[in-house]
Protein backbone atom coordinates (compact mmCIF):
# COMPACT_ATOMS: atom_id res chain seq x y z
CA UNK A 1 0.00 0.00 0.00
CA UNK A 2 1.38 3.53 -1.06
CA UNK A 3 2.32 5.46 1.87
CA UNK A 4 0.49 9.27 1.80
CA UNK A 5 3.41 10.78 3.87
CA UNK A 6 6.23 11.65 1.18
CA UNK A 7 9.66 10.38 1.54
CA UNK A 8 11.68 13.42 3.45
CA UNK A 9 14.82 12.67 1.20
CA UNK A 10 12.53 13.01 -2.21
CA UNK A 11 10.91 15.83 -1.28
CA UNK A 12 13.78 18.24 -0.27
CA UNK A 13 15.30 17.07 -3.86
CA UNK A 14 13.60 20.42 -5.24
CA UNK A 15 17.01 22.01 -6.35
CA UNK A 16 17.54 18.24 -8.58
CA UNK A 17 14.59 18.02 -10.05
CA UNK A 18 14.82 21.96 -10.83
CA UNK A 19 18.05 20.92 -12.83
CA UNK A 20 16.26 17.85 -14.42
CA UNK A 21 13.61 20.36 -16.09
CA UNK A 22 15.98 22.97 -16.96
CA UNK A 23 17.74 21.04 -18.77
CA UNK A 24 14.80 19.44 -20.33
CA UNK A 25 13.05 22.75 -21.36
CA UNK A 26 16.58 24.49 -22.74
CA UNK A 27 16.38 27.13 -23.99
CA UNK A 28 13.12 28.06 -22.70
CA UNK A 29 12.96 28.76 -19.17
CA UNK A 30 11.53 26.85 -15.97
CA UNK A 31 8.30 28.39 -13.77
CA UNK A 32 7.94 28.40 -10.22
CA UNK A 33 7.74 25.32 -7.57
CA UNK A 34 3.84 24.32 -7.97
CA UNK A 35 4.04 21.33 -5.75
CA UNK A 36 4.89 17.65 -5.06
CA UNK A 37 2.63 14.16 -5.74
CA UNK A 38 3.65 11.30 -3.79
CA UNK A 39 3.74 7.89 -6.22
CA UNK A 40 4.78 5.59 -3.64
CA UNK A 41 7.46 4.70 -1.55
CA UNK A 42 10.67 6.49 -1.78
CA UNK A 43 9.29 7.88 -4.90
CA UNK A 44 7.87 11.79 -5.75
CA UNK A 45 7.29 13.69 -8.18
CA UNK A 46 8.03 17.70 -8.65
CA UNK A 47 5.84 19.91 -10.16
CA UNK A 48 7.14 23.18 -12.56
CA UNK A 49 5.36 25.81 -13.97
CA UNK A 50 6.01 25.55 -17.68
CA UNK A 51 6.96 28.79 -19.80
CA UNK A 52 6.84 27.32 -23.16
CA UNK A 53 4.33 29.93 -25.70
CA UNK A 54 1.52 28.05 -26.23
CA UNK A 55 1.18 25.80 -23.55
CA UNK A 56 -0.54 27.20 -21.81
CA UNK A 57 -2.02 25.16 -18.01
CA UNK A 58 1.03 22.90 -18.92
CA UNK A 59 3.50 21.83 -16.16
CA UNK A 60 6.55 20.19 -16.07
CA UNK A 61 6.53 16.96 -13.90
CA UNK A 62 10.20 15.59 -12.61
CA UNK A 63 10.12 11.77 -11.14
CA UNK A 64 12.91 11.20 -7.94
CA UNK A 65 12.96 8.46 -5.88
CA UNK A 66 15.71 6.41 -3.83
CA UNK A 67 16.56 2.93 -3.37
CA UNK A 68 15.87 1.32 0.48
CA UNK A 69 18.08 2.19 2.72
CA UNK A 70 20.32 4.69 0.42
CA UNK A 71 20.30 8.44 0.79
CA UNK A 72 20.46 9.08 -2.96
CA UNK A 73 18.15 10.37 -4.77
CA UNK A 74 18.20 9.85 -8.69
CA UNK A 75 16.00 11.39 -11.19
CA UNK A 76 13.57 8.93 -12.89
CA UNK A 77 11.90 10.60 -15.80
CA UNK A 78 10.85 14.18 -17.21
CA UNK A 79 7.42 14.56 -18.43
CA UNK A 80 5.85 17.55 -19.48
CA UNK A 81 2.27 17.12 -18.58
CA UNK A 82 -1.28 19.14 -19.07
CA UNK A 83 -3.34 20.27 -16.44
CA UNK A 84 -6.79 20.68 -15.91
CA UNK A 85 -7.11 23.94 -17.95
CA UNK A 86 -4.29 23.09 -20.34
CA UNK A 87 -4.90 23.94 -24.06
CA UNK A 88 -5.22 20.38 -25.51
CA UNK A 89 -5.72 19.09 -29.39
CA UNK A 90 -8.64 17.76 -30.16
CA UNK A 91 -8.84 14.05 -29.59
CA UNK A 92 -7.29 11.80 -32.23
CA UNK A 93 -9.57 9.56 -34.61
CA UNK A 94 -8.53 7.58 -37.41
CA UNK A 95 -8.49 8.94 -41.12
CA UNK A 96 -12.34 6.97 -42.19
CA UNK A 97 -13.81 9.11 -39.10
CA UNK A 98 -12.29 12.58 -39.93
CA UNK A 99 -12.72 12.45 -43.40
CA UNK A 100 -16.00 14.31 -44.80
CA UNK A 101 -17.92 14.92 -47.61
CA UNK A 102 -15.88 16.99 -50.13
CA UNK A 103 -12.41 16.35 -48.79
CA UNK A 104 -11.26 14.27 -51.68
CA UNK A 105 -8.82 15.50 -54.03
CA UNK A 106 -7.44 14.50 -57.42
CA UNK A 107 -4.99 12.00 -56.69
CA UNK A 108 -6.40 10.60 -53.37
CA UNK A 109 -7.99 7.29 -52.74
CA UNK A 110 -10.64 6.22 -50.58
CA UNK A 111 -10.88 2.07 -50.05
CA UNK A 112 -14.12 1.17 -48.81
CA UNK A 113 -14.03 -1.24 -46.11
CA UNK A 114 -14.72 -5.07 -46.49
CA UNK A 115 -17.91 -4.59 -44.49
CA UNK A 116 -19.74 -1.62 -45.58
CA UNK A 117 -23.25 -1.30 -45.05
CA UNK A 118 -24.14 0.93 -48.28
CA UNK A 119 -22.70 -2.16 -50.12
CA UNK A 120 -23.68 -5.42 -51.17
CA UNK A 121 -22.19 -8.53 -53.52
CA UNK A 122 -23.09 -8.03 -57.54
CA UNK A 123 -23.70 -10.84 -59.69
CA UNK A 124 -20.40 -10.94 -61.36
CA UNK A 125 -20.61 -14.92 -62.46
CA UNK A 126 -17.57 -16.25 -60.64
CA UNK A 127 -19.59 -18.13 -58.04
CA UNK A 128 -21.49 -19.89 -60.62
CA UNK A 129 -20.92 -23.64 -61.16
CA UNK A 130 -19.19 -24.73 -64.43
CA UNK A 131 -21.55 -25.69 -67.17
CA UNK A 132 -20.72 -29.21 -67.30
CA UNK A 133 -20.78 -29.78 -63.30
CA UNK A 134 -23.38 -31.64 -61.31
CA UNK A 135 -24.77 -28.74 -59.31
CA UNK A 136 -25.18 -27.38 -62.73
CA UNK A 137 -27.22 -30.38 -64.02
CA UNK A 138 -29.40 -30.14 -61.06
CA UNK A 139 -30.40 -26.31 -61.26
CA UNK A 140 -33.47 -25.97 -63.33
CA UNK A 141 -32.70 -23.03 -65.92
CA UNK A 142 -34.86 -20.10 -66.25
CA UNK A 143 -36.49 -18.86 -69.78
CA UNK A 144 -33.52 -16.91 -71.30
CA UNK A 145 -34.86 -12.88 -72.03
CA UNK A 146 -34.63 -11.59 -75.32
CA UNK A 147 -30.92 -10.18 -76.84
CA UNK A 148 -32.53 -6.94 -76.76
CA UNK A 149 -32.88 -7.22 -72.89
CA UNK A 150 -30.11 -8.61 -71.71
CA UNK A 151 -27.94 -5.44 -71.18
CA UNK A 152 -30.21 -3.35 -69.79
CA UNK A 153 -30.91 -6.73 -67.01
CA UNK A 154 -27.37 -6.64 -66.59
CA UNK A 155 -26.89 -3.24 -65.57
CA UNK A 156 -29.78 -3.39 -63.53
CA UNK A 157 -28.17 -6.41 -61.72
CA UNK A 158 -24.70 -5.24 -61.06
CA UNK A 159 -23.58 -8.27 -63.74
CA UNK A 160 -19.44 -7.35 -63.73
CA UNK A 161 -19.04 -5.82 -60.87
CA UNK A 162 -18.31 -6.86 -56.97
CA UNK A 163 -20.32 -5.29 -55.09
CA UNK A 164 -23.84 -3.32 -55.62
CA UNK A 165 -25.30 -0.29 -53.61
CA UNK A 166 -27.46 -2.01 -51.16
CA UNK A 167 -31.17 -0.93 -49.87
CA UNK A 168 -29.33 0.98 -46.75
CA UNK A 169 -27.03 2.72 -49.13
CA UNK A 170 -29.99 3.58 -51.29
CA UNK A 171 -31.80 5.21 -48.86
CA UNK A 172 -28.72 7.14 -47.31
CA UNK A 173 -28.49 8.54 -50.72
CA UNK A 174 -31.99 9.33 -50.95
CA UNK A 175 -32.11 11.35 -48.23
CA UNK A 176 -28.98 13.26 -48.21
CA UNK A 177 -29.78 14.52 -51.95
CA UNK A 178 -33.66 15.00 -50.84
CA UNK A 179 -31.99 17.32 -47.55
CA UNK A 180 -30.05 19.50 -50.11
CA UNK A 181 -32.91 19.43 -53.26
CA UNK A 182 -35.94 18.35 -51.49
CA UNK A 183 -39.55 19.85 -51.55
CA UNK A 184 -38.14 21.46 -47.47
CA UNK A 185 -35.61 23.37 -49.87
CA UNK A 186 -36.08 27.20 -49.56
CA UNK A 187 -36.21 27.13 -53.01
CA UNK A 188 -38.52 24.95 -53.66
CA UNK A 189 -41.23 26.71 -51.44
CA UNK A 190 -41.31 29.37 -53.65
CA UNK A 191 -40.75 27.64 -56.95
CA UNK A 192 -44.19 27.68 -59.50
CA UNK A 193 -44.00 24.24 -60.44
CA UNK A 194 -41.92 20.89 -59.41
CA UNK A 195 -39.91 19.34 -61.51
CA UNK A 196 -41.74 16.78 -62.46
CA UNK A 197 -43.26 18.65 -64.96
CA UNK A 198 -39.70 20.24 -65.66
CA UNK A 199 -38.67 19.64 -69.05
CA UNK A 200 -34.89 20.00 -68.00
CA UNK A 201 -35.38 17.01 -65.87
CA UNK A 202 -33.56 13.79 -67.25
CA UNK A 203 -35.07 10.40 -65.20
CA UNK A 204 -32.56 8.05 -63.12
CA UNK A 205 -32.55 4.32 -63.89
CA UNK A 206 -33.73 1.88 -61.31
CA UNK A 207 -35.79 2.40 -58.46
CA UNK A 208 -34.22 5.62 -58.04
CA UNK A 209 -36.41 6.57 -61.24
CA UNK A 210 -39.42 6.83 -59.12
CA UNK A 211 -38.13 9.82 -57.15
CA UNK A 212 -35.25 11.37 -58.19
CA UNK A 213 -33.95 12.64 -61.52
CA UNK A 214 -31.07 14.97 -62.46
CA UNK A 215 -31.31 18.96 -63.42
CA UNK A 216 -30.32 20.09 -67.16
CA UNK A 217 -30.51 23.52 -67.14
CA UNK A 218 -27.76 25.79 -66.83
CA UNK A 219 -29.40 28.41 -65.95
CA UNK A 220 -31.10 26.30 -62.28
CA UNK A 221 -29.26 26.29 -59.13
CA UNK A 222 -29.17 22.68 -59.31
CA UNK A 223 -27.71 21.91 -62.75
CA UNK A 224 -25.85 18.98 -62.99
CA UNK A 225 -27.24 17.91 -59.55
CA UNK A 226 -30.03 14.71 -58.78
CA UNK A 227 -33.24 16.63 -57.36
CA UNK A 228 -36.17 14.96 -56.02
CA UNK A 229 -39.17 15.31 -58.14
CA UNK A 230 -41.09 17.31 -55.38
CA UNK A 231 -38.16 19.96 -55.90
CA UNK A 232 -38.47 22.81 -58.22
CA UNK A 233 -37.33 26.63 -58.49
CA UNK A 234 -37.85 29.55 -60.74
CA UNK A 235 -36.18 28.00 -63.77
CA UNK A 236 -38.97 25.84 -64.69
CA UNK A 237 -39.37 25.09 -68.19
CA UNK A 238 -43.04 25.77 -67.78
CA UNK A 239 -42.53 28.59 -65.45
CA UNK A 240 -43.74 31.76 -67.77
CA UNK A 241 -44.16 31.56 -71.89
CA UNK A 242 -42.78 34.92 -72.89
CA UNK A 243 -44.51 36.65 -75.01
CA UNK A 244 -42.98 37.49 -78.86
CA UNK A 245 -42.17 41.06 -79.33
CA UNK A 246 -44.40 43.25 -81.85
CA UNK A 247 -42.50 43.15 -85.50
CA UNK A 248 -43.23 46.40 -86.84
CA UNK A 249 -43.92 46.49 -90.74
CA UNK A 250 -41.47 46.95 -93.00
CA UNK A 251 -41.04 50.82 -94.60
CA UNK A 252 -42.55 51.36 -97.78
CA UNK A 253 -41.19 53.84 -100.15
CA UNK A 254 -42.23 55.12 -102.95
CA UNK A 255 -39.02 55.13 -105.81
CA UNK A 256 -41.55 56.85 -108.67
CA UNK A 257 -41.99 59.64 -107.15
CA UNK A 258 -39.53 62.72 -107.19
CA UNK A 259 -40.19 65.45 -104.20
CA UNK A 260 -37.78 69.05 -104.96
CA UNK A 261 -35.66 69.67 -102.33
CA UNK A 262 -34.29 73.22 -101.56
CA UNK A 263 -30.70 72.88 -101.16
CA UNK A 264 -30.54 76.44 -99.22
CA UNK A 265 -33.54 77.96 -96.90
CA UNK A 266 -35.04 81.42 -98.78
CA UNK A 267 -34.24 84.19 -96.92
CA UNK A 268 -36.96 86.05 -94.61
CA UNK A 269 -38.85 88.71 -95.81
CA UNK A 270 -38.17 92.45 -94.63
CA UNK A 271 -40.45 94.92 -93.98
CA UNK A 272 -39.44 97.44 -97.20
CA UNK A 273 -39.44 94.29 -99.36
CA UNK A 274 -43.15 94.67 -98.39
CA UNK A 275 -43.62 98.37 -99.19
CA UNK A 276 -42.17 98.10 -102.32
CA UNK A 277 -43.43 95.43 -104.21
CA UNK A 278 -46.03 97.09 -105.99
CA UNK A 279 -42.96 100.09 -107.45
CA UNK A 280 -41.57 100.81 -110.78
CA UNK A 281 -38.11 101.19 -111.63
CA UNK A 282 -38.74 104.80 -110.94
CA UNK A 283 -40.25 104.27 -107.79
CA UNK A 284 -43.62 105.25 -108.97
CA UNK A 285 -46.06 102.85 -108.82
CA UNK A 286 -49.81 102.43 -109.55
CA UNK A 287 -52.28 104.81 -107.49
CA UNK A 288 -55.59 103.87 -107.02
CA UNK A 289 -57.56 104.69 -110.16
CA UNK A 290 -54.93 104.80 -112.46
CA UNK A 291 -53.45 102.67 -115.65
CA UNK A 292 -49.71 101.40 -116.32
CA UNK A 293 -49.34 101.03 -120.38
CA UNK A 294 -48.64 105.01 -121.26
CA UNK A 295 -52.05 105.77 -120.36
CA UNK A 296 -53.13 108.71 -118.89
CA UNK A 297 -56.08 110.43 -117.44
CA UNK A 298 -57.31 113.42 -117.69
CA UNK A 299 -58.01 115.32 -114.51
CA UNK A 300 -59.97 118.12 -115.85
CA UNK A 301 -62.73 116.31 -118.01
CA UNK A 302 -61.96 112.84 -116.92
CA UNK A 303 -61.33 111.69 -120.57
CA UNK A 304 -58.71 109.18 -121.35
CA UNK A 305 -56.10 109.92 -124.46
CA UNK A 306 -54.41 107.20 -126.46
CA UNK A 307 -51.20 107.80 -128.28
CA UNK A 308 -51.12 109.08 -132.13
CA UNK A 309 -49.38 107.17 -134.77
CA UNK A 310 -46.72 109.35 -134.73
CA UNK A 311 -45.96 109.19 -130.96
CA UNK A 312 -47.43 112.21 -129.71
CA UNK A 313 -50.71 112.52 -127.89
CA UNK A 314 -53.87 112.39 -130.15
CA UNK A 315 -56.90 114.27 -129.63
CA UNK A 316 -60.42 113.27 -129.31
Amino acid sequence: MRSRTPDRLCAEAVELAREAAVEAAHPRPVGEHLGTVVDGDRVVTHLFACREPGYRGWHWAVTVARASRAKLVTVDETVLLPGTDALLAPQWLPWSERLRPGDMGPGDLLPADADDLRLEPGFSGEDAPPPNSPLAADEEEPPLPRPAELGAIADELGMGRPRVLSRFGLHTAADRWEEEFGPKAQMAQSAPASCMSCGFLVPLTGSLRQAFGVCANEYAPADGRVVSLAYGCGAHSEAAVMPKPVRPPEPVVDENRVDAMPLHDPPPATDEDADGAGNGPDGSGDKAGGRSGGESTDGDSGSTSAPGPDGGPATG
